[in-house]
């Protein structure tokens, strides 16, 4: 489920107009020794003492510069901390950065300028909002690591591997298995059991990619025995009194949406106008961000009752080393970015993270082959602690119940920390696990 909503949300977005220099040993290889021999420029953007990567990302699309930005300032903030670190087996990492403005032929400008005449050896934590050049990158056997799945791109073709990994075909011949994608039902099981819920209700535009979403919600809400209520509202006039009105009379406790982040902050704002009291209002991934309390300042009342889910690590934790190492980070390189913090910055790290051990797995002997030697291993990969450990091995199509986890926290004005953030809510989400149905959708 984690990553599916987060793909839809970011679609549906469309709808709407100095710390301490890190020690070297956190960026070492988890597997593989240096080759003997010293360094030699191996492969395309790789030299003897540099290796050129590459990140594409929406960052003035029509949605503005914070929507996709995250994974960028994330993944920038490694790659500094690693050369101020010593680099990689002697060698500096220079990162390109394209913008490729959201549309699909700024993609392929973007991949172009970056393959053929910047010359990468991979890419990196992209996030856009069209990846148009997805079939060039493939076809051109560049490694793309940790990039967010916004599209169905990362379900489809080879040397793409997304960000929380992928065990479809990816053939480049059709998404998923055939056409079809599979969601697992985590999330609602975590609020049945956590919240004592039966109730939900799920609020949607009269548009067709947020209907297709809510019916997605709807279905795995359904299979974990929730009682749905569903709400569609105009897209230009959103008569959210009237659904504040029937969400009170169904008593919904929980309240999911497939809607952008105008329309969630109006809708609880009506809803705290006619006094709806929530159990909870259930967000995903890329609203994990601390500009929640400015976003929601007009419903306080909804706002207390934020949660939100993922398959990485909450940014506030910092008992994690991992999540220390990428806090230290931002705040040497990018301290202005602490006000407007998100999960996708973290992420960003992850992706990083995941790219530089594939090529430190390969020594001095850097090659692209090597590097998705690595990511293609059936030992699943956890980003140091970041991530939820995953991989990308190919299996057949998904039957019967499976394992999944996630990592689930909940916004508070204030936090034991200090000051307003989020709270993670679970243990530890490497445990926090349920068997649960694999649904079958057609994106």
């Amino acid at each position: 489920m984690t990553r599916r909503a987060r793909l839809a949300a970011a679609v549906l977005l469309l709808l709407v107009g100095c710390g301490t220099r890190l020690p070297a040993k956190d960026f070492a290889a988890p597997t593989g020794p240096p080759a003997s021999g010293g360094n030699t420029a191996s492969d395309t953007g790789v030299t003897a003492g540099q290796i050129k990567v590459g990140i594409i990302t929406s960052l003035t699309s029509p949605l503005g510069t914070e929507v996709l930005s995250g994974p960028r300032y994330g993944a920038l903030a490694f790659f500094q901390a690693l050369n101020a670190a010593g680099g990689l087996h002697g060698r500096t990492v220079q990162v390109v950065t394209c913008d490729d403005g959201g549309s699909g032929i700024g993609n392929q400008d973007c991949v172009h300028q970056l393959i053929d005449h910047d010359q990468v050896f991979a890419l990196t934590a992209g996030s856009s909002l069209d990846y148009a050049g997805a079939s060039y990158v493939s076809g051109k056997a560049v490694p793309d690591v940790g990039g967010q799945p916004i599209g169905t791109e990362y379900d489809r073709w080879p040397h793409l591997f997304e960000i929380y990994g992928n065990s479809a075909p990816r053939d480049g011949r059709s998404v998923g298995w055939d056409g079809t994608l599979y969601q697992t039902t985590e999330v609602y099981r975590f609020f049945k059991q956590r919240l004592n819920a039966d109730r939900a209700a799920v609020v949607a535009y009269n548009q067709a990619e947020s209907l297709s979403y809510a019916h997605q919600i709807e279905q795995g809400l359904a299979a974990e025995g929730y009682h749905v209520l569903t709400q569609t509202v105009d897209l230009a006039l959103p008569a959210f009194q009237a659904v504040a009105t029937a969400l009170s009379a169904d008593h919904t406790q929980l309240l999911f949406d497939a809607m952008d982040t105008r329309g969630n902050t109006a809708l609880c704002q009506a809803l705290d106008t006619a006094g709806v009291k929530l159990a909870a209002k259930v967000t995903n991934v890329q609203n994990w961000t601390q500009t929640v309390a400015r976003d929601y300042q007009s419903a306080p009342g909804c706002r207390a009752v934020l949660w939100a889910t993922s398959s990485s690590r909450n940014y506030a934790d910092t008992q994690y080393p991992a999540v220390q190492d990428f806090r230290t980070a931002m705040q040497r390189y990018y301290p202005d970015r602490q006000p407007v913090m998100s999960a996708w910055e973290l992420e960003g790290w992850a992706a990083a993270q995941w790219l530089t051990d594939a090529m430190a797995s390969c020594g001095a002997a850097l090659t692209r082959a090597c590097a998705e030697r690595f990511m293609n291993r059936a030992q699943p990969y956890d980003a140091h602690g970041l991530l939820i450990p995953t991989d990308f091995v190919r299996r057949p199509r998904p039957s019967g119940p499976t394992r999944a986890c996630l990592d689930v926290a909940r916004w508070q004005d204030g936090t034991p920390a200090g000051g307003p953030g989020w709270v993670t809510q679970v243990p530890d989400m490497d445990t926090n696990c349920f068997e649960v149905p694999q649904l079958p959708y057609q994106p």
